[in-house]
């Protein structure tokens, strides 16, 4: 008996080491498990010293391109990062300007398909979020403290896209006909960190069949027919979040909007759908805000996505720095580690 378990854990052993060392050499790192837990640790932090703290929401965009030790080494600040991939952040606005507590400064990424949506599907993931945040109990918390320990440890623990439900997924196998299949992104293509920093890997800024893979899977999402969203919905979308961002106002918070960068063709298909006129600059009238669109500055209106709607970790480096910059040139908002500056 002792021989068969000493036998059985040589075995899983190599195993693991084996699939670890695979993993690695494709360039594969460690990661956490980006769900409510995480989130909700991140949410938790929002209540910091406001002028040295600033919270980020949005969609997938901004978790990618902010690189938050750029960010913090640069401004002086903690960087919260609530974003979350797919996903419509408005519920997370409202969450924030329902907290009496919450009285910092937040920056919202816009990206319209999202943003302006009401399918059920957009918002899923924040709400189980936020609900996860005000109702988890002391046993989850404490499950949360020990998986941040453990999860470094080894990429085989990656949930989404090693597990056996996942990996089965990864087959792609047909579908029946009526059965809709969400398209699997190359688990390449994001990496989280705990902070909830998303990062593409090396091998996929380099490998253009895998960047195929995520352009076929945005082509897929786009040949879906783009109903304009009748005038009363989109009305009762922008008076939502005006009264959102009023609330945060009056507590002595701000709320600064920004629309990161997308590559043609996917920028030309989001102009025509979303007229800048219509929607983003509505949106900055009707909630009286600033807001930084990437396409009218020159520092960051240049980028090349590489799968047309990320930035890579090296431009993500370069935007962070110039979205900082122009921060404290075009709007109110000063950082104790940085100062109005001409940009070049």
């Amino acid at each position: 008996m002792v021989k068969a378990a000493l036998l059985m854990t040589v075995i899983v052993l190599v195993v693991v080491l084996g699939v670890e060392m695979s993993l690695s050499h494709r360039g594969i790192e460690n990661s956490y498990d980006d769900g409510p837990p995480l989130w909700s640790n991140s949410r938790a932090e929002v209540y910091g010293d406001p002028e040295r703290t600033v919270v980020f929401i949005g969609s997938s965009r901004i978790k990618f391109d902010l690189n938050i030790e750029v960010w913090e080494k640069l401004t002086g600040t903690h960087a919260v990062q609530l974003a979350v991939e797919g996903s419509n952040p408005r519920p997370a606005l409202y969450d924030l300007a329902d907290d009496p507590n919450f009285k910092g400064r937040l920056v919202v990424d816009v990206t319209e398909g999202l943003f302006f949506s009401n399918a059920p599907p957009n918002i899923e993931s924040f709400n189980k979020n936020i609900q996860y945040f005000h109702e988890q109990t002391p046993a989850q918390k404490a499950s949360f403290q020990i998986n941040r320990v453990v999860e470094p440890c080894l990429v085989l623990l990656d949930k989404e896209n090693l597990s056996f439900n996942a990996r089965l997924d990864a087959l792609e196998i047909p579908s029946r006909p009526g059965v809709f299949m969400m398209p699997i992104f190359p688990m390449e293509f994001s990496r989280p960190t705990f902070r909830r920093e998303t990062r593409m890997t090396e091998r996929f800024v380099s490998d253009s069949s895998l960047q195929q893979q995520v352009k076929d899977i945005w082509a897929f999402f786009a040949s879906f027919p783009h109903k304009p969203m009748p005038a009363g919905e989109l009305d009762s979308i922008f008076s939502s979040v005006k009264v959102a961002v009023q609330k945060i106002k009056s507590r002595g918070g701000d709320v600064v909007f920004v629309r990161t960068p997308s590559s043609d063709p996917m920028l030309t298909d989001e102009n025509k759908a979303f007229p800048r006129e219509q929607f983003w600059e509505r949106l900055l009238k009707e909630t009286n805000s600033q807001g930084i669109h990437f396409a009218d500055y020159e520092p960051i209106n240049h980028f090349v996505c590489p799968e047309l709607s990320h930035l890579s970790p090296q431009d993500a480096v370069v935007f962070t720095r110039h979205f900082a910059d122009i921060l404290v040139n075009e709007t109110p908002w000063r950082f104790p580690s940085l100062q109005t500056q001409t940009l070049r």
